[in-house]
């Protein structure tokens, strides 16, 4: 088993610190990369060392992977960890970091190849029997218009190489289908540098659901307790809780299963997340794979216990999961984790750059913030708004909403707008209250607002 020494982290912001905190735990030094815009950042001031990369655009700074190979390279550095987004489910990537002998704290190319990419993980799936929305088996070329009729309306158009909501559209009508095909494929090229796009069968008012998996380079392949991922804003995700009040310990068992059976027919190694669709009738559809960590990882740690970071390093380094199959699907009380965004909801959560003048984090029991900001620093346009992930643990669902509300209601920020009012109306929603959530919640909401401010 290799023991690394150093390990440079492919990322910015609160995953980078994340990252850094673990490795310091384990006793392996850290080096942070940044561009120009971050140089301020908490993960450049945490890590043992820090490398300027290039300018404020991540397609000069963190999307350059020779710039950041070079920087593993010059620094020492045995390893790479890719965070999630940016380079975190590249290939060539991954395949550049091991040409250059540096190890990638992720799955082979091979791995990112076949399940990363959504057209190739469908057809996996069905090969080994696990349900998929029907959809292309390919990504879609010039007959787009025949192969979205062949799927039918209403669809999803869906960026094959990447996850987080980008390249992602929703279309009705056939009118539709040429623009938002174009915008999707458009966000996907910005996004992945790839525009592939594969079209989708949309499920009405479906329950998201993801099981969190771990496999080492011996075999060994765990399931953890699904995640109930349903809250979202234009398929990005605002909510994450662990258990999900829709799923039952049989249903439980059959998506552990169908996630495990994915996992070992691609042979692949190190942490990942397989996502389904639950539809209102209890079916349970294959959605993608995640081939790396999830920003949402930290309701799974609080109900199992584990450090999912350790256990990528872990597998890394060729070492074996620390967890056996029957105490990784164990739950111990309930996790739900809130998207703090530096987003003016007022506004059509438009994004809010800018310096923060007051920063003021909840604490007490059962209270997690993962987090990059502090008073006085200055939020960048470039990157991706979050500002912090606020995670509440408690013995049930209620409780932890219960103090959920406490939290939100310590956490003070000034000089920029963010989400916390929404967050605060979301727990307050009966729907979510109950626990009956779809992907459509959101949306429901908004329109309620709307109907409410036109009866004044």
């Amino acid at each position: 088993m290799t023991q690394f020494t150093k390990v440079l982290i492919a990322n910015r912001g609160e995953i980078a610190l994340r990252v850094i905190r673990t490795l310091r735990e384990m006793g392996i030094k850290s080096v942070a990369v940044y561009s120009e815009a971050d140089r301020t950042s908490m993960h450049v001031r945490e890590a043992d060392e820090a490398v300027c990369i290039g300018p404020a655009p991540a397609r000069g700074s963190y999307l350059d992977r020779n710039a950041i190979i070079s920087a593993a390279l010059n620094t020492g550095a045995q390893a790479i960890h890719p965070g999630y987004g940016f380079l975190s489910e590249n290939s060539d990537f991954s395949k550049a970091a091991s040409d250059a002998g540096l190890t990638f704290i992720g799955p082979r190319p091979e791995a990112i190849e076949l399940l990363g990419y959504k057209s190739t993980a469908r057809a996996l799936a069905t090969s080994h029997g696990v349900p998929i929305t029907p959809g292309t088996r390919d990504c879609v070329g010039k007959d787009f218009e025949k192969e979205a009729a062949k799927v039918g309306y209403p669809l999803m158009i869906k960026a094959a190489a990447g996850g987080g909501g980008k390249g992602m559209r929703i279309v009705r009508e056939p009118s539709q289908l040429k623009h938002e095909l174009h915008m999707a494929q458009n966000e996907a090229r910005a996004s992945f540098s790839d525009d592939g796009v594969y079209f989708e069968r949309y499920v009405e008012r479906p329950r998201h659901v993801e099981i969190q998996i771990a496999a080492d380079q011996h075999g060994n392949v765990v399931a953890f307790p699904e995640r109930d991922c349903s809250v979202q804003r234009r398929h990005q995700k605002l909510v994450e809780e662990s258990p999900s009040s829709a799923v039952n310990h049989g249903l439980r068992q059959k998506l552990a299963a169908a996630a495990i059976n994915l996992v070992k027919a691609s042979k692949y190694y190190g942490v990942g997340t397989v996502e389904f669709l639950l539809d209102r009738d209890g079916n349970y559809y294959f959605m993608e794979v995640n081939t790396r960590l999830q920003v949402e990882h930290p309701v799974t740690e609080l109900v199992t216990g584990m450090d999912l970071v350790r256990e990528q390093i872990i597998i890394a380094q060729g070492g074996e999961l620390t967890v056996t199959p029957e105490k990784a699907l164990k739950i111990y009380g309930h996790a739900i984790e809130h998207r703090i965004n530096a987003e003016d909801p007022d506004r059509s959560f438009a994004p809010c750059p800018g310096m923060v003048t007051e920063w003021c984090v909840p604490g007490g029991p059962g209270v997690r913030v993962d987090t990059h900001v502090y008073e006085g620093y200055i939020i960048p346009s470039y990157y991706d708004s979050l500002m912090a992930k606020l995670i509440l643990w408690a013995p049930t669902r209620e409780l932890a909403m219960q103090r959920g509300l406490r939290a939100l209601g310590e956490f003070h920020v000034g000089g920029v707008k963010t989400t916390i009012p929404f967050h605060q109306k979301i727990l307050q929603n009966a729907e979510f209250m109950s626990g009956q959530v779809d992907t459509g919640l959101i949306s429901r909401m908004a329109e309620a607002e709307l109907a409410s401010a036109a009866r004044k």
